[in-house]
């Protein structure tokens, strides 16, 4: 089948609310966590068991994106509410230099309640190592750009740091709390970027992670860095009509030459759909080099393009190596709007640590796509009737 002729009624499922996490466990390595090998059936582990679980000689890649504060809430002299919630750097653009701004910077934004705010400065007073300090919001113009302004000479990350509040995924249907602000990052989180967590990555902890190097699992770093577009609802009947959300990625030169000698020897396991993604564009990225056709972003229909090259992946990935050099880059960085659905070939990825997805969703297809034909289906009607806790802060998976 034409993957854009998929239909989402296909991949519902009914997800009653209770099975939806609330909250991570106190000890949120104690999850459940469900494993998969392809042509096996479905057994339960706690997620501790994770680096018995994984092939000796498998190398675990895994997104450092770090959840910023990207909530912001003002209110006007007439006590009107306004929200701006952040989604990604316009002015810089680039994600790293927008945040080490001092005095000001813009970035494109959703705005809450915005027909009581069309002109003016919004102004609130926040703190900063004990220092109040004057953040002002103005409307660059009516397409969501948002001039932030302050005074002192502090960081824009300091600012949204002590600004905002960390963006909770709104099926969890509450208010964020303070908790979250450390449960909601995970353990190995350190670039600034993302408005939501790369959430398969919320089970590990200090120990798993020793665990796996205790084993000599090599571990590689990626960064994308999550966009609201994530929560994104597919609309349409069928996917073919639904628009992907284009996502930052980044990637360090020496990690890609790690993975381009190892492809098709060792098996790559990406953690979360976010590393997914990033694995499998960084193929298409080599492709599209290799075609004349690179534009700094993925297209989101380019895997099942008829005159995709279809070159095997140390090919792509040595030619995406030599683009880098001639270009004397030590780091890719470049958007992706892939859309990974059934019918798509897998190119880097041959294990996934992932969690339970949405209904309708198109982590959901991912996944699908991975396990092949109805499989995911036994494996969600295994984890309802087994007592898994769905989405964000839920149980986990590992598909081999």
């Amino acid at each position: 089948m034409n993957p854009r002729e998929i239909l989402i009624d296909n991949y519902d499922y009914p997800l009653p609310q209770e099975r939806i996490a609330s909250h991570p466990l106190a000890v949120r390595d104690e999850c459940k966590l469900l494993a998969y090998t392809r042509g096996g059936s479905p057994a339960t582990h706690v997620f501790t068991d994770l680096p018995a679980l994984l092939p000796t000689d498998a190398v675990l890649v895994y997104n450092n994106t770090r959840v910023i504060n990207a909530r912001l809430r003002f209110h006007k002299a007439t006590g009107a509410r306004i929200e701006i919630f952040c989604l990604e750097p316009e002015a810089p653009a680039d994600y790293a230099e927008n945040f080490a701004s001092v005095g000001s910077c813009s970035w494109n934004c959703l705005v809450g309640n915005s027909k009581r705010w069309k002109d003016g400065v919004l102004s609130a007073i926040i703190n900063i190592n004990g220092s109040d300090v004057e953040l002002r919001a103005e409307r660059a113009d009516t397409s969501g750009i948002i001039h932030f302004s302050w005074d002192g000479d502090y960081t824009f990350a300091s600012v949204i740091a002590a600004a905002g509040e960390i963006p909770i995924p709104p099926y969890l249907n509450r208010s964020t709390q303070d908790s979250d602000s450390v449960d909601y990052q995970t353990v190995y989180s350190h670039i600034d970027g993302s408005v939501a967590a790369p959430t398969a990555g919320l089970h590990f902890t200090d120990r798993v992670l020793a665990g796996i190097d205790s084993r000599g699992i090599e571990r590689l770093e990626v960064t994308l860095h999550v966009g609201a577009g994530t929560f994104q609802p597919v609309k349409s009947d069928a996917i073919g009509e639904h628009p992907m959300h284009s996502e930052f990625i980044a990637v360090d030169r020496a990690v890609i030459e790690r993975l381009a000698s190892i492809a098709g020897k060792q098996p790559i396991i990406a953690v979360g759909t976010t590393s997914v993604r990033t694995l499998e564009s960084l193929y298409h990225i080599g492709c599209l080099i290799a075609s004349g056709r690179w534009t700094g972003e993925v297209p989101q229909w380019y895997p099942y393009d008829p005159e995709h090259p279809a070159l095997d992946v140390s090919t792509a990935l040595n030619i995406l190596l030599k683009y880098l050099q001639d270009n004397q880059l030590e780091q890719l960085i470049a958007a992706t709007r892939i859309i990974i659905a059934p019918g798509y070939t897998y190119r880097v990825v041959s294990g996934m640590v992932t969690n339970f997805h949405q209904p309708r969703s198109t982590l959901l297809l991912l996944v699908s796509a991975f396990l092949g034909g109805d499989t995911w289906r036994e494996i969600y009607d295994y984890a309802l009737t087994g007592g898994y806790r769905f989405l964000s802060y839920g149980d986990a998976c590992l598909f081999l």
